[in-house]
């Protein structure tokens, strides 16, 4: 599995596919899965609580730290009330797409 295979280039910045789960314990990337549609996603959890956006905002900041980012590059764009989420990062997307293949842990899950 590629590990930027969660990440896609578009115009301006990148967009990644995230499960997240708050009230994770933690702030962390725990690898990348693949859902049973077979949509592979980067594995996240957040300390947060998942009420009046708490935990999008920690996500971002937390997805805005491991790029080296200001948190204002990082956007949810979908899934806002939902664990499923696409985040948008501006920057130049040859450059984000390569540091996105280095992030999440050598950890790869198989969802059923």
């Amino acid at each position: 599995m590629s590990g930027a295979a969660f990440a896609r280039a578009e115009a301006g910045g990148i967009l990644l596919d995230i499960r997240l789960t708050p009230r994770g314990g933690r702030d962390t990337l725990d690898g990348i899965a693949t859902l049973a549609d077979g949509r592979i996603v980067l594995l996240a959890r957040v300390r947060a609580v998942p009420e009046k956006g708490a935990a999008n905002t920690a996500l971002a900041t937390l997805v805005a730290d491991q790029f080296g980012l200001p948190k204002s590059s990082v956007s949810v764009v979908s899934g806002h009330t939902a664990r499923l989420k696409t985040l948008r990062i501006a920057g130049e997307p040859a450059v984000l797409l390569a540091r996105a293949a280095e992030l999440p842990p050598e950890r790869e899950v198989q969802w059923l």
